[in-house]
């Protein structure tokens, strides 16, 4: 039996690239399916390997990479090469990958060059032990933390052995009788502890008078009942003389068998860890004497799917009273969290500070979290729960981490829980938040929309209750859809932070659609499938609901899980038109040809009719559609607007309203003064109502101003950030649908100049802004763009208020749908979208706001610091030190770094740098090892 370890250098170029208009620049979450985990207390980065083939490391906040190989194969083992900027990864295709990073020439490269380092193992052992069992697989390697010539060997089997490097024989015997799991040295090496299948760890001596010891001590420590296996383990020496023995499972398999844990023991203490998804990998970073093991709070990896994510917000340019505000709440949820420094802290970011303050808002099953959106580190700063006004089967004072005195095992849970994702009503669909006044809306599946305000201290108060009846009394319709929510009655406890106030109940219950909140009028707007409303959220009342459904859509009071029979019912629509084109064809010809011509030209209209369908989705011409199609009166979009309206002399408040069905509802608004604005009622009255010829759904709906300029936010003039509207121009509306952009004068709505996009460009709208562009040269010139995103995947950039097409960049692959429809822009010409569950990519538009990675790891700085312990194994070899510092987009690749693929499954690997070889006599000896295994 012998084992063989090997790494190959060869050489890998980062090109240095010119900077791309579009530009994804960080990735913030937590890596998507991980499956390996490595450390470097070298380098104090950690890595972490995914199934699709990526590498991450992470070091101090701020101080990022990525990597990603050729292949798509699952990482299974990372380790970083000792005392070095170099790392070997292991693929589950039995390929072993060295990475290396190191600055030349303004370009990054590996060293070219060859090292080779081998060992061959024949194990004398009793014949007794072999004749009962065979070792098979190797299991574990562990070298001598104080003698590099030493390694300790496990088979699976149980069998471990100390092999002499220098004398290539093996020196102790250890016959384990139960099957191996994994290794670990104590400190000093005179002891190692072993783990096991069965749920069990053994402890075993290693001493020069007894070549075959017998165990010291062999421990189950959630025994006697059959227990899981303990796949990992650690064992820290301290100066009070008690040992850490921290291990992954043992669980009792009854009773515990699915529980994801980590057990750590002090002495008579111990304490498991339940984690709330599988364990991949852990490592042990050492530190001072922890009390009560509390969290760190981390700065990167966000868990930003504890569930499912059902919509997203951003907010640019946070003023830095409300930031502290936020803040502030957000600390007080936090503690429980230990006050102890992120320990991974490699490398130094060398990013300059954010310009602004910036949030991203991600709505769940009941609620809200806020992230600091700033910077590359995506960091929670606050989670807002809606469910306490709502009667449910959770509890919302559930305390998630209650550990009993006498419980057994004594679990303690961990991570990121959300007890209530079992009811799909409480999604939040819609989410509005009023930088400048601290107002929030957020709207959920089962048409609830709460108006919030911020309150620094907890509070006590009863939840104002409206009911919004979007049918009107109409006859005929009737909901067949989920129930809505139930409320609390009397008072109700809220924590400091973001305090609901007033809850609007849409009836029917449906999936509110659209969201608008104008904080200086204190008007929030909701629309669902069947139509829209406004609310007056000061004097607490509805000012008016408009009822938008079609007399045939009686889908849109079936529920979203009726959607399926509208797929249906197109695809049998289709198909029936295509047989009665085919009949009226062979009607036309008669009698008039032969059958062959007849048969013919059935083949070449079917041909064609399946190329219209393959076409259909995403070419076709912009054509009238009927009124009688599905969901008609599903409100797309709603706009506030101080405008002309009625007349070219007087301005007034209003309410826009975009639907499914092509149709544009405004209407005039009026709203008293500050004096008497609790004394009189909003009042709102329909001026206009504008039918689109071909019907697409309106998507948005901006007004722009006498400089074509897009009016400013509520209350942004108010607050010295923006110049106020020109009023003595005439206005402009611009209606934005699925196939074309519009422009109409206001206030007699003519049209103006239209962009026919599907027609041009075969492609939908999904998603439009407006975008500022600054100039990256001076500060004096900005321009705002329309920033429009496509279902094929495409971000176009069409200038106001011409409509003229700048530049098209391809963002998301058009197969993505999950990822379209999660993309958020932001104000400044960035966005956010899925690239999977748990993770977001944050691309930019423009040149002047980027958020990217600049840092650099000094190994340098890590060689001074371990010193002491370079200079105690000097005989390994001197350390490489060099410079890492990150491209232009903290990603590197692995070209040319393959080292090679292996017959048999690779199960440990382990560098041993102590024999060096020329390349020419390395792959001589590589290529006769490798023809005897493969012999």
């Amino acid at each position: 039996m012998f084992q063989i370890f090997f790494s190959v250098q060869c050489k890998l170029y980062f090109r240095e690239v010119t900077e791309p208009e579009r530009r994804a620049t960080v990735e913030h979450g937590f890596p998507h399916q991980p499956s390996a985990l490595g450390y470097s207390p070298f380098l104090h980065l950690m890595a972490i390997g995914t199934r699709s083939g990526a590498i991450k490391l992470y070091g101090a906040p701020g101080v990022e990479f990525m990597g990603l190989h050729e292949e798509n194969n699952t990482v299974m083992q990372i380790h970083f090469i000792p005392d070095q900027c170099q790392l070997v990864t292991l693929l589950d295709d039995n390929s072993l990958h060295l990475w290396s990073l190191k600055q030349h020439s303004g370009s990054y490269e590996v060293v070219p060059g060859i090292n080779f380092s081998f060992l061959f193992c024949f194990c004398r052992v009793p014949e007794d032990y072999c004749n009962r069992r065979s070792c098979e697989l190797v299991e574990a390697l562990r070298e001598h933390p104080k003698n590099p010539d030493q390694i300790l060997i496990g088979y699976s089997r149980g069998l471990i052995v100390l092999w002499d490097l220098q004398n290539n024989k093996v020196t102790h015997h250890f016959l384990g009788s139960q099957q191996l799991e994994n290794l670990y040295w104590q400190r000093d090496g005179s002891k190692f502890i072993s783990c096991h299948y069965d749920g069990s760890y053994t402890q075993w001596p290693v001493s020069s008078d007894n070549r075959q010891p017998e165990p010291l001590e062999n421990v189950v420590p959630y025994g006697p009942f059959p227990c899981k296996a303990i796949s990992k383990i650690y064992w820290q020496t301290t100066k009070n003389g008690l040992p850490y023995i921290i291990f992954q499972g043992g669980m009792p398999r009854a009773s515990y068998g699915d529980r994801h844990s980590i057990s750590v023991v002090h002495g008579s203490q111990q304490t498991a860890f339940d984690f709330t998804s599988r364990v991949i990998d852990f490592f042990i970073i050492f530190s001072s004497d922890p009390q009560g093991w509390p969290a760190v709070h981390p700065p990167y990896l966000a868990s930003l799917h504890c569930s499912a994510i059902t919509c997203s917000h951003h907010v640019s340019s946070i003023p830095l009273k409300l930031w502290e505000r936020i803040i502030s709440a957000g600390s007080k949820q936090n503690v429980h969290y230990s006050n102890m420094p992120w320990p991974i802290d490699g490398g130094t970011n060398i990013a300059p500070d954010p310009p602004q303050r910036d949030l991203l808002l991600t709505g769940y099953t009941g609620t809200v979290r806020f992230w600091d959106a700033s910077g590359v580190c995506l960091h929670l700063l606050y989670k807002l729960s809606t469910v306490r006004v709502f009667l449910t089967d959770a509890d919302p004072n559930d305390n998630m981490n209650t550990l009993g005195e006498d419980e057994w095992p004594p679990l303690r849970k961990v991570g990121t829980f959300d007890p209530y994702s079992d009811d799909p009503r409480l999604g939040i669909q819609k989410i509005y938040l009023c930088k400048y006044s601290g107002y929030l809306a957020v709207a959920g599946t089962a048409g609830q929309v709460l108006v919030m305000e911020l309150n620094d201290e907890d509070a006590e108060h009863v939840v104002d209750h409206a009911e919004a009846d979007l049918l009107q009394d109409q006859e005929g319709y009737r909901w067949k859809g989920h129930e809505k929510l139930k409320t609390r009655d009397g008072p109700v406890r809220f924590e400091a932070g973001f305090q609901p106030f007033v809850l609007v109940q849409c009836q029917p219950p449906a999936v509110v659609t659209s969201l608008a909140l104008h904080s200086e009028w204190k008007l929030v707007a909701f629309g669902t499938s069947h139509g829209f409303g406004l609310f007056d959220h000061q004097q607490k009342r509805l000012v008016f609901v408009k009822c938008t459904l079609h007399p045939s859509d009686q889908l849109a009071l079936e529920g979203p899980l009726s959607r399926v029979k509208s797929l249906k019912k197109s695809l049998r629509q289709s198909f029936r038109r295509i047989r009665r084109s085919r009949v009226s064809s062979r009607k036309r010809r008669g009698g008039g040809g032969n059958a062959s011509e007849v048969q013919e030209a059935n083949a070449k209209f079917d041909q064609d009719a399946l190329q219209e369908m393959e076409l259909a989705p995403v070419q076709r011409k912009i054509e009238a559609r009927s009124a009688e199609d599905s969901f008609t009166g599903f409100v797309r979009t709603l706009y506030f607007a101080d405008t002309f309206l009625r007349d070219s002399s007087r301005h007034c408040p209003s309410l826009w309203a975009g639907t499914n069905g092509g149709t544009v509802y405004a209407f005039c608004l009026r709203v008293p003064p500050a004096e008497r604005r609790m004394d009189e009622p909003v009042r709102a009255e329909q001026a206009k109502e504008i039918q689109l010829m071909h019907r697409a759904p309106v998507v948005g709906i901006l007004v722009l101003d006498g400089r074509s300029t897009p009016l400013p936010e509520p209350l942004e003039v108010a607050h010295d950030l923006s110049k106020s509207p020109d009023m003595q121009g005439s206005h402009q509306l611009l209606v934005v649908s699925e196939e074309q952009f519009k422009v109409f004068t206001l206030p007699k709505v003519s049209s103006k100049l239209k962009l026919k996009l599907t027609a041009l460009e075969g492609c939908r709208v999904r998603k439009v802004t407006v975008a500022n562009f600054g100039s990256c040269k001076t500060d004096d010139y900005s321009e705002n763009d329309l920033a429009v995103l496509t279902n094929l995947g495409d971000i176009q950039i069409i200038s106001l208020p011409f409509l003229k097409l700048q530049i098209r960049y391809p963002c998301i692959r058009k197969e993505d749908v999950s990822g379209i429809a999660s993309c958020v822009f932001t104000k400044y010409g960035q966005g956010f979208y899925l690239i999977s569950p748990s993770e977001f990519e944050r691309f930019s538009l423009s040149t002047k706001w980027l958020v990217e990675p600049r840092c650099i790891v000094d190994s340098a700085r890590s060689f001074k610091q371990q010193s002491c312990r370079m200079n105690s194994l000097s005989q390994r070899g001197r350390s490489d030190v060099s410079l890492l510092r990150s491209s232009a987009n903290n990603r590197f690749d692995s070209h040319g770094s393959h080292i090679g693929f292996f017959p048999q499954k690779i199960t440990e690997v382990l560098w041993c740098p102590q024999i060096s070889l020329s390349p020419r006599r390395a792959e001589a000896l590589t290529t006769y090892l490798l023809s005897r295994l493969l012999s």
